[in-house]
């Protein structure tokens, strides 16, 4: 297939400029994606940009990721209901310099002639004059053009009649200059994005050609939704980010496994970079056994893998195994220690001091230390039903504590039943 082909049968085009299929098909163009730096990690749902990029990359296009340094302190309207918070210049470089780590997951920096490269639009933004730049560039889009545009008459109708500050409408003409600068020193012809970018994108598009004369193209990809109605990208606990220390790869992981099976049939052909062949087929054998969840797995695993790591994606799937399992035969502690504390991440943790541990002189004694029961008549009710794990072993009230093993020697998994759990943790 042709990168425009791959893309339509991945769901992955929703508007494109009338030359943008003459443009692709040319060898070696250059094209390029925009990122704010407004959070030092970038989140599952900037994932799409980077899988398209990586996309055009394969087909032997130079991709430029885009970092708005510059933007960034201004603010895109795009899809928001009020002014965003502007960042100071510090937070801006260090939130930079994380998410360039990032990028090199997804795409070659390899020094090859479609190497991707990493722009901050800082670098010519901060040399502009205000009077040149808004004589020789902010004479080129008028403002009926501009007010035209999805994101600005959103906000003008806002309900909350907080309107649009004259630093937010500028952003548009601030992105145009954005595509002419890199049209000129780089012979970029290509931006893409998201359908929220649409107006800013094409407005780069206007800027080049009333400056030029020459054609440049867009392409937008469709926002993902879930089948559910739910936010993509979302749990309880916020965003799902690419940057372990926000989000563990164990709780990564299982994002993509609790994922429908509608939404996974999506996914598959979005964030994974199997051929229609494998995946049709992996789509026709998840269907015959649904109950096994090998869309689930197959995503979950891929996407792993690329953003952290293969020995990472190793850990989860153990942590995973391991948790799940129905038998003792596996432990705990074979699990690492890193792992161990993602899985139970969330989990109430109680703490014991050595002395405590070691004067408990029953079983009973050591679990009334967790948070799961309210009594010593509440836990011996839990103890008859057969209800009560330490380490996933069943506890009756003849068990000894000598029996007992620390996971990792300062930690015991209690369990209450199917889905209570109570970390033990002695300090």
């Amino acid at each position: 297939m042709s990168f425009i082909e791959e893309l339509k049968w991945r769901g992955l085009i929703q508007d494109i400029t009338p030359a943008f299929e003459d443009e692709i098909k040319q060898k070696k163009r250059v094209g390029y994606i925009g990122f704010d730096p407004t959070s030092d990690s970038l989140h599952i749902g900037s994932l799409v940009q980077l899988v398209i990029l990586k996309h055009f990359q394969n087909y032997g296009h130079k991709p430029i990721i885009l970092i708005g340094g510059a933007t960034g302190m201004i603010g895109d309207p795009s899809g928001k209901s009020k002014e965003r918070n502007l960042l100071s210049q510090e937070i801006i470089d260090k939130n930079i310099n994380s998410l360039k780590d990032q990028f090199s997951n997804f795409l070659s920096f390899d020094s090859s002639e479609n190497s991707a490269i990493v722009l901050n639009n800082f670098q010519w933004t901060n040399k502009l004059n205000v009077i040149d730049f808004f004589r020789d560039f902010g004479k080129s889009l008028t403002v009926n053009y501009m007010m035209s545009k999805e994101s600005v008459k959103k906000r003008l109708i806002n309900e909350s009649k907080e309107g649009m500050s004259f630093t937010e409408f500028t952003y548009q003409l601030f992105q145009a200059y954005d595509f002419y600068y890199l049209f000129k020193k780089f012979k970029c012809t290509i931006q893409m994005g998201g359908s929220d970018q649409w107006g800013n994108i094409t407005s780069g598009v206007e800027l080049i050609r009333k400056k030029t004369g020459k054609k440049v193209s867009a392409m937008t990809c469709p926002l993902i939704t879930k089948a559910d109605g739910t936010k993509f990208g979302k749990t309880e606990d916020g965003n799902i980010w690419l940057d372990k220390n926000k989000t563990s790869p164990y709780k990564f992981y299982q994002y993509w496994l609790n994922s429908s099976d509608e939404d996974s049939k999506k996914y598959v052909k979005i964030f994974t970079f199997e051929t229609k062949k494998y995946i049709d087929n992996l789509i026709a054998q998840h269907e015959l056994n649904p109950h096994e969840r090998i869309l689930q797995k197959f995503i979950a695993s891929e996407l792993t893998k690329m953003v952290h790591s293969d020995s990472e994606l190793r850990k989860v799937i153990n942590a995973s195994n391991i948790l799940f399992s129905k038998g003792k035969e596996f432990s705990f502690s074979s699990i690492d220690e890193e792992t161990f504390l993602q899985v139970f991440e969330g989990v109430p943790n109680n703490l014991i001091s050595n002395e405590d541990f070691k004067n408990c002189s029953t079983v009973e004694e050591l679990i009334m230390f967790s948070s799961l029961f309210n009594s010593k008549s509440d836990l011996s009710r839990a103890l008859k039903e057969n209800s009560v794990s330490i380490n996933k072993e069943k506890i009756n009230s003849k068990k000894s504590k000598s029996s007992i093993s620390l996971i990792h020697n300062k930690y015991l998994v209690i369990q209450r039943g199917k889905k209570k759990y109570s970390l033990l943790i002695l300090n």
